[in-house]
């Protein structure tokens, strides 16, 4: 067996493969058309797939929507960190600095997450015409709630708004660039009576899409009416949002780089990239080999306590190759000496049955918590490890 190193959690941000940069810390001023505040950039940037936050940290204008907005917690994780990884397309992480998004406030995004309504649904409401900018179908509300929520389902569930700053001169920040994150339904849920049952309508994954464009032009129109965004680029992302009782997360399909003052969206870049969860018989049909290396560490990981089947793994695909796979062990020790033995076993385990290629990260967990860490990168000859303590 190789040799392993227990390590300190600390230097697990080391993991992405590269080492973190102490730059100075610098005091700026940032800089919009309305105001002038003073500002500081982090002198620590942990590793070049991250963006740097600058402080004093504002929250999002919109905060807490995603959650509710979302069906799981997996599409809540993957939309936030998958819409920072279509960002680096436009905007360099040494270049441009992280900011929650400032523009677009809870009032604004529940507005236009809402349906448009007809002048009768106005008036029945008593809502105000200057609201009705639903960005999602009117419906006309004619035949039975099945079949118009068949018609007309709602494709849209969430926008989230990221902000990129960068130097516009001596001791300045100002407004680099905007990505916006389009959540969209691939099930539509509804319900017949106010606490009735729950029933679903699978909207096609060209449907879905072709909405998602549509509904991305028409968000581009109104972020250019906005004093501040007229002229900064900005990229529109579509998210595809995975089913409430799915355990993997649904993913990014395609995005959109917007030019400086362009009002028109001109062509979109398709993002191939999908999770699996292991073992499944979605993964075993289309990632046989995948499937084959984890079943054998599967069975290799419940040798060592053979009344356990609890090995999960989610696996994270770009163009249909394998690139990240993370796996869940939860299983109950009874001492400290156990769980570090299990933990240097299945250390072992890693080095010996996945490619070199693919990016391995288990967590073994207890009923008392996280028990220990393994992440084991491409092309690296140890893992590091990581023995929790309590």
């Amino acid at each position: 067996m190789k040799k392993i190193y227990l390590i300190g959690l600390t230097v697990l941000l080391l993991l992405t493969g590269c080492a973190p940069k102490f730059d100075k810390q610098e005091e700026v001023v940032q800089k919009s058309d309305t105001a002038k505040e003073k500002a500081i950039i982090p002198k620590y940037q942990i590793s070049e797939q991250y963006y740097r936050t600058i402080l004093p940290f504002e929250p999002s204008q919109a905060r807490g929507l995603v959650v509710s907005n979302l069906n799981t917690r997996f599409d809540v994780n993957e939309m936030e960190m998958g819409l920072m990884r279509i960002a680096q397309q436009n905007f360099e992480p040494d270049t441009f600095l992280f900011k929650e998004g400032q523009y677009l406030d809870s009032k604004t995004v529940r507005k236009w997450l809402n349906r448009k309504y007809t002048k009768e649904q106005l008036a029945k409401e008593k809502i105000k015409e200057s609201n009705n900018i639903g960005l999602n179908p009117l419906n006309p509300e004619k035949g039975d709630i099945a079949n118009q929520n068949e018609q007309y389902p709602i494709y849209l569930s969430h926008i989230l708004e990221h902000d990129y700053m960068v130097k516009k001169g001596e001791g300045t920040v100002g407004l680099g660039g905007v990505v916006i994150g389009l959540a969209l339904n691939s099930i539509h849920y509804y319900q017949k009576e106010e606490y009735g049952d729950v029933f679903s309508v699978k909207i096609p994954a060209d449907e879905m899409e072709k909405e998602g464009k549509k509904i991305a032009q028409e968000v581009l129109l109104r972020l250019r009416k906005m004093d501040d965004l007229k002229n900064v680029p900005i990229t529109i992302a579509l998210f595809k949002q995975e089913a409430s009782t799915s355990v993997v997360p649904g993913n990014f399909i395609a995005y959109t780089n917007i030019g400086e003052g362009d009002t028109s969206i001109r062509g979109w870049e398709n993002v191939n990239e999908k999770y699996l969860l292991f073992p499944s018989e979605e993964a075993k049909d289309k990632h046989r080999d995948d499937v084959t290396f984890f079943l054998n560490f599967k069975q290799d990981v419940e040798k060592y306590f053979p009344n356990f089947n609890g090995v999960v793994g989610r696996g994270y695909y770009v163009d249909d190759q394998l690139q990240e796979l993370n796996i869940t062990i939860p299983i109950q020790f009874y001492g400290k000496a156990e769980a570090i033995g299990f933990t240097q076993y299945v250390a072992g385990l890693v080095m010996e049955h996945f490619p070199e290629y693919v990016s391995v990260q288990v967590a073994v967990n207890s009923v008392s918590g996280p028990e220990s860490l393994i992440v084991r990168k491409p092309n690296q000859k140890e893992p590091f490890v990581h023995i929790y303590q309590y």
